[in-house]
């Protein structure tokens, strides 16, 4: 039947950035499809709690304190994850972000911190756990992007710049490691999260968001899950070198304040 090829049974699979938010979705997600979960998070509280929901859906967790701008917090989580599991199958680059802020307020330091925590960082943890992949003859990645990787808007030098490397990587890593492991991306919109949920309680934010986004609404955790299993799965076994588009159909920002003229 069509939908086992979205199943994940007997696979394994390492999130970053799994405490909450977008990352925890996903690794629920894995779970819930049948994947054993390596959860990285530097909470780890919050690790913890995200571990044991994937233990109640019958699936093995592992929470893992993880900063992915440590190198020696990313071996150590694919040697703990190959130790615990024997295998890996899956990786999901989904730590990253940066702060909205106007150009000629960018520092040098700041927009180099951008690429290493969205870029540098996937590129790392791909970098270690593919040998391990190939060990089994296939694997996937996912990165997660961002819409504003492609489209434009002020205050986004740092962090669009960083996506949108993040995004050509993808593309790069997967001319590189096909036929056997494939390389796909997302790139996601507003999501609503708990670091954009104090930002949608603002006055007049939220509905302003959703009337620049064509589907009429913010993202959910739930919407960039489902297509995250996609990649990840079986179902997407003919997909490498993607970047999918998760973000209710924008072709121009959606973020509501304008920075005013140099």
């Amino acid at each position: 039947m069509i939908l086992d090829r979205f199943r994940l049974d007997g696979k394994v699979a390492i999130v970053t950035g799994a405490g909450r938010g977008i990352g925890a979705g996903i690794a629920l997600a894995f779970a819930e499809a049948g994947a054993d979960v390596a959860l990285g998070a530097r909470t780890m509280s919050e690790v913890d709690a995200v571990a044991a929901q994937v233990s109640r859906l019958g699936c093995r967790a592992l929470a893992l304190p993880c900063d992915v701008l440590e190198r020696a917090q990313l071996e150590s989580l694919v040697e703990h994850t190959q130790k615990e599991f024997g295998r890996i199958d899956v990786v999901v680059n989904n730590a990253g972000g940066a702060p909205w802020q106007p150009f000629l307020r960018t520092s040098e330091r700041m927009f180099e911190e951008a690429y290493r925590f969205n870029v540098t960082s996937a590129f790392l943890l791909s970098r270690l756990a593919v040998p391990q992949m190939l060990k089994h003859g296939s694997g996937a990645i996912v990165n997660v992007s961002s819409a504003m990787g492609r489209v434009t808007d002020r205050g986004f030098s740092a962090y669009g710049a960083a996506k949108a490397a993040l995004s050509h990587l993808t593309r790069l890593l997967a001319t590189e490691l096909a036929p056997k492991i494939r390389v796909n991306a997302l790139a996601v919109g507003a999501v609503e999260t708990s670091a954009l949920a104090p930002f949608l309680k603002a006055e007049g934010m939220r509905e302003k968001m959703e009337s620049l986004t064509p589907l009429g609404r913010i993202g959910q955790v739930e919407d960039i899950a489902a297509a995250a299993l996609w990649l990840a799965s079986d179902a997407a076994s003919w997909v490498t070198g993607k970047v999918i588009e998760v973000d209710g159909g924008q072709e121009t920002t959606n973020f509501p304040i304008r920075l005013p003229d140099v």
